[in-house]
């Protein structure tokens, strides 16, 4: 067995040498990811998504990159659609319960920290 293969399959537990192999694992899957862009204006944004086919099985209508998350707050994904899907389930989950609790909309900022929040959890208790 590979002396690499101890530190391999745990999430938070470095290599001798400082390596976090799950972390280098994570930014491969990135570079796969298509582009993705959004620009801020005075009077509203722009989201824009390399929809890149790479099968001709995929139809190329079902391929979801922007999302609305909340009245005021859109989101554009790259990377895999698995994961996108539930960190937009996250945030409209989030976004709704403050407008519910608070009577208000959710502050990007805050929206923000906490799908930061959710995704440390999951990068240190997998």
């Amino acid at each position: 067995m590979k002396p690499q293969m101890a530190y391999d399959r745990a999430i938070t537990v470095f290599s001798p040498d400082g390596r976090l192999f799950q972390v280098e694992y994570a930014r491969e899957a990135v570079k796969r990811g298509t582009t993705t862009v959004g620009i801020k204006f005075v009077d509203g944004v722009a989201l824009i998504v390399d929809k890149r086919i790479t099968s001709r099985l995929i139809e190329p209508v079902s391929i979801e990159k922007i999302f609305r998350i909340d009245d005021h707050i859109g989101c554009a994904t790259s990377g895999l659609v698995a994961d996108a899907r539930v960190l937009v389930d996250r945030a409209r989950i989030d976004a709704q319960i403050n407008r519910i609790t608070y009577d208000e909309k959710i502050q990007v900022k805050t929206l923000v920290k906490r799908i930061c929040d959710f995704k440390q959890t999951y990068t240190q208790y997998g």
